[in-house]
């Protein structure tokens, strides 16, 4: 098999256990809902996804038992955190710890987010 056609499959937990090496362009794109997209690299205990999102998507306010770090790459998105707005730019990195209410409006612009969490999101997996 070559190389490439190993990318393109997405990482899922059956190579846990083994490293990996993978590029964002060859991993599968998945549209989760209208506005939408969501790329996955799923290790042990941690996984990293690329979101884009449309201009004005709100993903409303929830919580989840998973830390997460998110890294805004590119435009801007309006971040409400425990009751509190926090507008971030590319280059911004924000931290949700286990239990944190968040939620998050997309700006005039696409926007970018790299998303890491811990442990698996096994709802995104099985969703």
């Amino acid at each position: 098999m070559s190389t490439t056609s190993q990318n393109k499959v997405q990482s899922t937990p059956s190579v846990l256990g083994r490293a990996q090496h993978l590029n964002w362009s060859n991993i599968q794109i998945e549209h989760v809902a209208e506005g939408i997209e969501r790329q996955m690299v799923v290790g042990e205990n941690l996984m990293i996804c690329r979101f884009r999102f449309a201009p004005f998507l709100v993903t409303p306010e929830h919580e989840h038992p998973h830390e997460q770090m998110s890294m805004v790459v590119s435009g801007r998105v309006r971040f409400f955190v425990e009751g509190n707005e926090r507008m971030a730019s590319p280059g911004d990195v924000l931290h949700f710890p286990p239990r944190c209410w968040h939620g998050a409006t997309m700006m005039d612009e696409e926007v970018v987010l790299i998303d890491i969490f811990t442990p698996v999101r096994e709802d995104f997996l099985n969703g």
